[in-house]
């Protein structure tokens, strides 16, 4: 499973970069406003700056609901850099666009999905990726894992290509159950991944080896 950070600050990204973990960073203009990232010149120069800390796939969110717009703004993401993958949302237009930048060859990760229905119709349009927003699911009472075990069998009976993205990740445990569920990606905060690290027996472990050591 690759590992993204879900963020707009430069210097989680580079802690995870430094990791060694990490695959890939996912963004929305929510989290570039809390990073005080304001008016469009200083949002294409963050999406540049981030795609030259990491490797890999870099989400660039568009912002227009119409399809015109979304495949203005999503060509000229692409070419901001190789790495940029145009995030669309999911609505009727947003499918459309989906078809549109797959014919072109431009990846694409189709957002705010929280149904296996949205999930096959990204799959059917050529989305590169699919998020589920399992968070979310969650605090209405609906079990968001499930939703992940649900579209990765669709996904494997009918040998579609689209990458699961599980999103909206609040806990390490939320990473261990979509890994359990095949999901090919976990997007999640820097507070996620380094939580994976730990493990009161670890820590005890490593007191008694320092310990020892001094004897």
């Amino acid at each position: 499973m690759k590992f993204f950070i879900d963020t707009a600050n430069l210097d989680q990204i580079k802690e995870a970069q430094d990791l060694g973990v990490l695959d890939g960073v996912t963004t929305n203009p929510s989290l570039m406003a809390k990073e005080g990232i304001k008016g469009e010149a200083n949002i294409l120069k963050h999406y540049v700056d981030i795609c030259n800390i990491v490797t890999g796939d870099v989400s660039a969110e568009v912002i227009s609901t119409d399809l015109k717009g979304m495949i203005a703004e999503g060509e000229h993401l692409a070419s901001l850099h190789k790495q940029i993958v145009v995030k669309i949302p999911m609505i009727k237009d947003g499918v459309k666009a989906l078809k549109y930048f797959s014919s072109k060859g431009i990846k694409t990760n189709c957002t705010l999905v929280f149904s296996a229905g949205q999930a096959l119709l990204a799959a059917k349009a050529g989305a590169t990726y699919v998020s589920p927003f399992i968070g979310r699911l969650d605090d209405i009472s609906y079990d968001g894992v499930e939703l992940i075990n649900q579209i990765v069998h669709i996904y494997r009976v009918y040998d579609y290509k689209t990458q699961v993205l599980a999103a909206s990740i609040r806990h390490s445990m939320h990473i261990i159950r979509c890994a359990e569920a095949g999901a090919d990606v976990a997007t999640c905060p820097l507070s996620a991944i380094l939580d994976l690290l730990k493990h009161p027996l670890t820590d005890i472990g490593l007191a008694k080896f320092l310990a020892d050591a001094k004897k």
